[in-house]
């Protein structure tokens, strides 16, 4: 089944998972590095997304909700409609705290919070 933009409604993680993330303007921004899903509601909380950097190194991490990212199959891309500064003024942190159970009950209220006023 496909959704009203001919999307298919499921996709394996791993196929998102090293997708790149752009603005609007095109500007490839980052890369999809893990996706956070709540087991409770099943819902996906956000995707992590890697920011700059080299190798690994430098790179930081943010919380995008998964309902900004459209996928744009032209562009082999998901576009976010945020702007670069946007972006890094978002909430950030490792990917590992990112991704920890701990940690997603904070960062699910701080980046709803921060997304919601953009």
């Amino acid at each position: 089944m496909t959704t009203a933009s001919g999307h298919t409604e499921v996709i394996r993680a791993k196929k998102v998972i090293g997708t790149s993330v752009k603005n609007s303007a095109g500007e490839k921004i980052g890369t999809v590095e893990d996706i956070v899903l709540d087991k409770l509601s099943n819902n996906i909380v956000y995707a992590v997304v890697g920011f700059g950097g080299f190798l690994g190194m430098n790179e930081k991490y943010h919380p995008v909700p998964w309902s900004a990212l459209d996928y744009v199959e032209s562009e082999d891309s998901y576009v976010v409609p945020f702007t670069k500064e946007q972006l890094e003024a978002a909430p950030a942190d490792s990917l590992e705290k990112l991704t920890k159970a701990d940690g997603v009950g904070s960062y699910r209220d701080r980046v709803t919070d921060y997304y919601s006023k953009h």
